[in-house]
């Protein structure tokens, strides 16, 4: 049986209120945590992604002694104290070498992780980058490139791809402005190989994330030339250790709530003037018992009858006609 927390004073009954939950949900909060061991690269890759996702994102800058795949308890705490379903965690060892770990929780219990391994020779932070910087809050377009994406069987990139969705999605909305369209998030993946090895994640396919700035210049013509230039930072992964989802608390999670919104009936439809139309679907009719009303005009006899007397009263004619 679960255990039931009741308010005691007004404030906790708005926060429990906001933590309930909702047909609705609120933008996912990401919260970024560092290991006892984070080297500079790694340090700098977390900020950079913190400041994109700066509105709905916290950051902690104490080390802390935590070992995801060995023990995530401390993860599913820090989630429910600072109300974050994504958490970032960044570590860095002689192993695994500038390692973020990204984790998603579900009723504050940990759902599923993805380890990726950043490769430090090709990093380059958004300073190094002289561009003009996308505003804070703005939502980004998504490219993903590569059948890797499109696996029938769930894997490292199928899940990348779905983290890396609920981490740029920020807050759902009806309608977009074409002009906050500023930047768009490209990740590409290479071909996997059959040489590649489940301990060793430099053997592994490479997965490359892009920003790039849009920008929009005049081209004589009604649409304007749409040109791209690249934002930062510059990330190649290398897929590490995976944790699946349970299939009890996937299926939890994905469940939608019921909603009061009515529910659109089957062979019922409205046409242009605001008429209701519905259509039947009816089996093979047998039309020979079909029951009519009865009319003395349309029984058999009375026509049989009726033929006779015309023959009879056609013979005495015909025989004149003979004898003239």
């Amino acid at each position: 049986m679960l255990r039931t927390v009741k308010p005691k004073t007004a404030r906790s009954k708005r926060a429990l209120e906001k933590r309930a939950p909702k047909a609705v949900e609120n933008p996912k909060k990401a919260l970024f945590l560092r290991g006892t061991s984070c080297s500079q690269i790694t340090q700098d890759a977390l900020g950079d992604l913190y400041a994109l996702r700066q509105v709905h994102a916290k950051r902690f800058q104490k080390k802390n002694l935590i070992h995801p795949f060995e023990d995530a308890s401390s993860l599913a705490f820090f989630s429910e104290k600072n109300d974050c379903s994504l958490l970032l965690f960044g570590s860095s060892n002689k192993k695994r070498p500038h390692t973020i770990t990204l984790a998603r929780t579900f009723d504050y219990k940990i759902l599923d992780m993805l380890e990726l391994c950043l490769d430090g020779e090709s990093f380059r932070s958004i300073s190094q980058f002289k561009t003009q910087k996308v505003p804070v809050g703005t939502r980004p377009l998504m490219v993903f490139a590569g059948t890797a994406f499109e696996s029938p069987v769930p894997n490292g990139f199928t899940m990348a791809k779905s983290m890396l969705i609920d981490f740029f999605r920020g807050e759902t909305s009806d309608k977009i402005d074409v002009e906050g369209l500023r930047f768009v998030v490209v990740v590409t993946a290479d071909e996997p190989t059959t040489a590649e090895s489940s301990d060793d994640p430099s053997s592994k396919a490479v997965l490359r994330l892009r920003i790039y700035t849009i920008q929009t210049k005049r081209s004589g013509q009604k649409l304007p030339r749409v040109e791209l230039e690249e934002h930062g930072p510059r990330i190649d992964f290398r897929i590490g250790r995976i944790q699946e989802p349970d299939e009890a608390m996937l299926k939890e999670a994905m469940r939608k709530a019921k909603t009061n919104e009515e529910r659109t009936k089957k062979n019922i439809t409205t046409d242009i003037m605001g008429d209701k139309l519905g259509r039947i679907h009816m089996g093979k009719l047998d039309l020979s018992q079909l029951q009519t009303r009865k009319m003395k005009g349309l029984k058999r006899e009375r026509d049989v009858l009726d033929e006779a007397e015309t023959v009879v009263e056609d013979a005495p004619k015909r025989k004149k006609q003979a004898d003239i």
